[in-house]
């Protein structure tokens, strides 16, 4: 925009500078041409006095001398040659004799004036006054030159203006789109100082309210979030008496196991929700992939959370064997034996892998067989699901959260977004079981620095 300013100036500068110029240009040139002319004309007009008193040569030349030093004055006597050198053409100069004709004309070398004077006896003496042509122009350029100096500093001065009025709006508005990327990047505590032109400024101010209310709503929702998750200790206590009751017996060791470990869970969302607010590694990695262009926010070698995506998938993995041992189901596990380190924390992968086999449960008949694999490629780890169930037959609609039937989307949305923190990406389609294939992307994560570790919420999808 700056630079658009400027060149405006610059071209409308410009025209109305030519506009002026070039026909005062043309004026300096043809008023000093007329006042050359002019002094000529008057030289040979004085001349004319001292001719009518005397016809002396000795007496015209001195005269002449004295009138005009450069010597172009010339008289031309009748009877005799010319008191000087005459540049006059021989058709003009008898023009002048005979018809008794003052004639001022341009001549290939310049002006010349003949001014023609009777003389006693009715005789005609001719005065010749010439003009070089370098008379004619004398001082033009200079006052060309004067103008264009002035024509450049005016157009200097205009584009320097609208620079100075341009740079004012310039900074203003990066300031502004700024404070914009650095709230899309996470930064809820950045505001702008309203500046510049006045619809800039109530831009600025309408940021900063639109900033403070999202801070206001994410902080409302962050509390009914902890609210509501501690509502569910009250169930989770009556499961752990029924447990007590049930004591002595194998189901009793797994109800009490699953709700310890759904215990921990609100735990975990709880104090989540009480910290300030902030955009943790998956949601950042969605905010960042989205302005970056899929990239994970920080770049390769920024510190994050690293873990190794085959160990949490085994975890995970023998927690649901038990369950599908119950309903009949066949769940075969392949790891691959290579480093799989990703740019996520434990907890953030195994809600990517709770998310998907809890939907195998939920959305397939008992004895439906269960596959889990994770694959390591040269760029990335691969974490592949399948079943033997129905499938999904709307792919696409199934990723968007809350659009399902019969369904939250929560599942398959944790996953997706898992990826893109890492720059990575999730594709449904049918596998070899017959019904759902998910494979899972991750990026590879860079060597994680010692000594560095990173705690985040976990959110699971069962």
């Amino acid at each position: 925009m700056r630079r658009s300013l400027a060149g405006v100036a610059l071209a409308v500068t410009s025209m109305v500078a030519l506009s002026f110029l070039i026909p005062l240009a043309a004026l300096v040139m043809s008023l000093v041409k007329e006042q050359g002319v002019t002094a000529a004309e008057q030289r040979a007009a004085a001349l004319a006095p001292v001719l009518t008193l005397t016809t002396d040569p000795a007496a015209l030349r001195e005269s002449a001398a004295s009138l005009d030093a450069s010597e172009h004055l010339v008289v031309h006597l009748p009877g005799s040659g010319a008191l000087g050198s005459s540049k006059a053409p021989a058709a003009l100069l008898e023009r002048a004799q005979r018809g008794r004709e003052a004639i001022s004309q341009e001549i290939p070398d310049g002006w010349i004036c003949l001014q023609p004077v009777v003389l006693p006896g009715d005789e005609v003496a001719v005065i010749e006054n010439f003009v070089p042509e370098a008379d004619l122009t004398r001082g033009v350029k200079e006052s060309w030159a004067v103008m264009l100096f002035l024509a450049v500093g005016l157009i200097a001065g205009s584009v320097l203006v609208a620079d100075r009025l341009g740079a004012k709006v310039v900074r203003s508005s990066k300031r502004l789109a700024q404070a914009s990327h650095a709230l899309g990047q996470g930064d809820l505590d950045t505001r702008v100082d309203p500046m510049g032109p006045r619809e800039l400024r109530d831009a600025g101010v309408a940021f900063n309210a639109m900033a403070h209310r999202m801070n206001e709503l994410l902080a409302v929702e962050r509390e009914l979030v902890a609210d509501l998750s501690h509502r569910l200790r009250t169930p989770l206590t009556a499961l752990h008496l029924a447990s007590e009751r049930m004591a002595g017996t194998a189901e009793s060791a797994r109800v009490e196991s699953a709700v310890g470990e759904l215990e921990a869970e609100l735990e975990a969302i709880i104090a989540a929700a009480r910290t300030p607010l902030a955009v943790g590694p998956m949601g950042q990695g969605m905010l960042g992939a989205e302005a970056s262009g899929g990239r994970p926010p920080g770049g390769a070698g920024s510190p994050g959370p690293h873990c190794e995506a085959a160990e949490v998938v085994r975890r995970r993995t023998a927690f649901w064997t038990v369950l599908a041992e119950q309903q009949d189901r066949s769940c075969s596990l392949d790891l691959t034996q290579e480093p799989t380190a990703v740019g996520l924390s434990d907890d953030d992968v195994a809600a990517v892998v709770d998310a998907l086999i809890g939907n195998v449960f939920r959305h397939t008949a008992a004895g439906t067989p269960l596959g889990v694999r994770v694959v390591r490629t040269a760029q990335a780890v691969e974490l592949i699901v399948e079943d033997g169930g129905p499938g999904i037959p709307e792919p696409d609609r199934a990723l968007s959260r809350g659009s399902s039937t019969g369904s939250t989307g929560l599942g398959l949305d944790i996953a997706q977004r898992a990826a893109n923190a890492t720059g990575g990406t999730m594709r449904v389609s049918r596998g070899p079981l017959g019904g759902a294939h998910i494979t899972v992307t991750f990026s590879l994560a860079p060597p994680a620095p010692s000594g560095h570790r990173s705690r985040i919420s976990r959110r699971r999808g069962r």
